[in-house]
């Protein structure tokens, strides 16, 4: 039997190369978008890109993307450059693209721009044309992204806005920003995920003491001895990047080992058999799929540079070893009664579903256990049918793929047919409206 065992040098791709840029591409040419709209998109990311995009091959485009950072993808890029991450995990076939529409595909733009590969970056291609796992390079998509959001018109319907309350009512969506408001026939939230916070217990609650931070805030300079709490891809990231800065790692792991694997979640979700598992099933059923099939785990690319890093005492990994206390300075207190003085912690402990609790009201949200209740064949929310969800929002409707670039895609799908259509059944009568107010 051959195993395949991926080389590490696969994580190093260049980042920041320039790719040809659409004419087309602009930014939104007022400061504030138009009070009404057919639909509004809450987020930016590689989900809103997916919504927006297909909209627009639905023919709906009167459209408003209201993003924290106003730019397509902007937030989504950010967070990876400040882990100095190269690649992705999610193979050429896994991105924002419209399903069942003639669109360009990822793996087709790669294609496109050929001379600007490496050959390393020419094999995964190859490998992904074979249907062989793939990576994907941060830069490829990055150019990709910013071809879509050109090529469907995004970043000109894409406004910058903090929104702090969506209000929806029978005929009806207020999305109200920090410096303006929005009332569309329908909304989708595509809200993404937060880190997850520490637990109160490790210093009290509230904000980290002194020397500790979390993954999504730069990592001071300086200090030989850095600790990294957690067990997924970004853990890794963060390792890497220390152990190329000549610190000293620590490494805090909970579980008794790492898990190395292709994707967090098995592979069986990202068909239709596998995200079937979930229709019919109860809620707690649910649950359980949930917590047994979408674990942190790091790619395979890392394992040789990790183990090779603990061998040479550069890497010391604490298995099993779950944290009682943090203390300034920094000390990390484990359960076995052992501490851990660093320079700086950092922690990376995974991230929580945005559901829309906070900006909706409660009983649009129906929040059970941090779920929202979902019509599961539409996607939209069952105490608000005009606002729909996609992204890590719909994993309790779609799987744990929900929380995946392909999963935005699957839901995407969805949401834009139905919003399409419902916006062809209103038309007669939004039309009517507007004769009998002339007359």
């Amino acid at each position: 039997m051959i195993t395949f065992v991926p080389e590490p040098h696969l994580l190093d791709s260049p980042r920041g190369r320039e790719w040809p840029v659409l004419p087309a591409t602009r930014a939104a040419v007022t400061p504030e978008p138009p009070p009404g709209a057919d639909v509004v998109i809450v987020g930016a990311g590689p989900a809103g890109l997916a919504v927006a995009s297909a909209l627009w091959h639905h023919g709906v485009r009167d459209v408003v993307v209201v993003d924290r950072d106003g730019r397509p993808c902007g937030r989504f890029f950010d967070r990876v450059d400040l882990l100095g991450q190269r690649v992705l995990r999610s193979p050429y076939e896994h991105h924002p693209g419209v399903e069942g529409y003639r669109d360009c595909e990822l793996l087709d733009f790669a294609r496109l721009h050929w001379s600007v590969l490496t050959p390393v970056e020419r094999r995964e291609i190859r490998m992904a044309q074979a249907g062989h796992r793939s990576v994907v390079p941060v830069d490829v998509f990055e150019a990709y992204c910013r071809h879509l959001a050109a090529s469907h018109h995004v970043t000109e319907r894409t406004w910058r806005g903090s929104v702090r309350e969506v209000l929806p009512t029978s005929d009806a969506v207020t999305v109200r920003a920090d410096r303006f408001s929005v009332t569309a026939r329908h909304a989708v939230l595509c809200l993404g995920e937060e880190r997850r916070s520490a637990p109160d217990t490790w210093w009290g609650g509230g904000h980290p003491p002194r020397g500790v931070s979390y993954w999504d805030e730069p990592v001071p300079p300086g200090g030989k001895r850095l600790a990294v709490v957690g067990a997924g891809l970004t853990a890794a990231h963060l390792i890497s990047t220390g152990l190329a800065q000549g610190r000293e790692v620590h490494w805090v792991v909970r579980e008794a080992g790492e898990r190395y694997q292709c994707a967090d979640v098995n592979s069986s979700f990202f068909r239709p058999e596998g995200r079937a598992r979930f229709d019919g099933v109860s809620w707690s059923d649910r649950l359980e799929l949930m917590g047994r099939f979408r674990r942190a785990s790091i790619m395979f690319e890392f394992r040789p540079m990790l183990e090779a890093a603990e061998a040479e005492g550069r890497l010391v990994v604490h298995r099993g070893k779950a944290i009682t206390k943090v203390t300034p300075g920094v000390a990390l207190h484990l359960e076995d009664g052992s501490r851990v003085p660093v320079d700086h912690a950092v922690l990376a402990l995974g991230t929580t579903p945005s559901i829309g609790d906070g900006l909706m009201p409660d009983d649009a949200v129906l929040d059970r256990g941090g779920w929202p209740q979902l019509d599961e064949r539409t996607f939209a929310y069952v105490g608000a049918p005009r606002v729909f969800a996609v992204g890590a929002a719909a994993g309790m409707a779609l799987g744990p793929a929900a929380r995946n670039i392909d999963g935005h895609r699957v839901a995407t799908a969805r949401v834009a047919a139905t919003v399409a259509e419902n916006l062809r059944r209103d038309t007669p009568v939004r039309t009517a409206a507007k004769d009998h107010a002339r007359v």
